[in-house]
């Protein structure tokens, strides 16, 4: 019988393993040193690794695939999404918020998200979860796109979430993305 694994801990491991991508000092691609830079899928994929390395009897069986983004299975079905204000250069990104905010089913949005699991008929527990990055002090704080994420869920496509999970690590080595944020919620109806 599987030990219930509790989304706290999920993303715990979630946020270490981002934390160490940044911490082995390599740059992704030719972006600056850090894990700020790195795409969606990629930071996905290496912070799992990560937790597979660090927690095997946790994590080992735990996967990426399409969907949904990680599969661990008989615990957890999660979709992760990747916020970021301000890009590599140090210039504001465009449309950042919309990787979150697109309440229409089929999106690739996190409420999108939502839709899609709700319908995947995956027998594990579902959640959604968003990371993103901002600067020591925030230039463009994620609080108000994540705010409207909840508000979006709740009023707009009627999706109960669970109370916020968040993990918040700073002292990044990227000049932009300086601290990590990961925000969680298990999708309750």
């Amino acid at each position: 019988m599987l030990m219930a694994l509790s989304l706290d801990a999920v993303i715990d491991a979630f946020a270490e393993g981002l934390h160490a991508i940044d911490k082995c000092g390599v740059a992704h691609k030719a972006f600056q040193l850090g894990v700020g830079p790195y795409g969606e899928a990629d930071a996905i994929r290496r912070a799992l690794e990560h937790m597979r390395d660090v927690n095997p009897q946790l994590f080992g069986k735990a996967r990426t695939k399409r969907l949904p983004d990680i599969l661990i299975p008989g615990q957890w079905a999660l979709e992760a999404k990747i916020i970021r204000p301000f890009g590599d250069n140090g210039l504001p990104a465009e449309h950042w918020s919309e990787n979150i905010l697109h309440p229409y089913p089929g999106n690739t949005s996190s409420l999108g998200d939502c839709m899609k699991l709700l319908q995947s008929g995956l027998p594990e527990r579902k959640g959604i979860i968003v990371f993103g990055y901002e600067h020591e002090k925030a230039v463009l704080p994620l609080d108000p796109a994540i705010r409207s994420f909840e508000l979006l869920a709740d009023q707009v496509i009627q999706v109960k979430l669970a109370t916020r999970i968040e993990r918040k690590i700073e002292g990044l080595i990227h000049p932009v993305h300086q601290v990590l944020r990961v925000f969680s919620w298990e999708i309750l109806s």
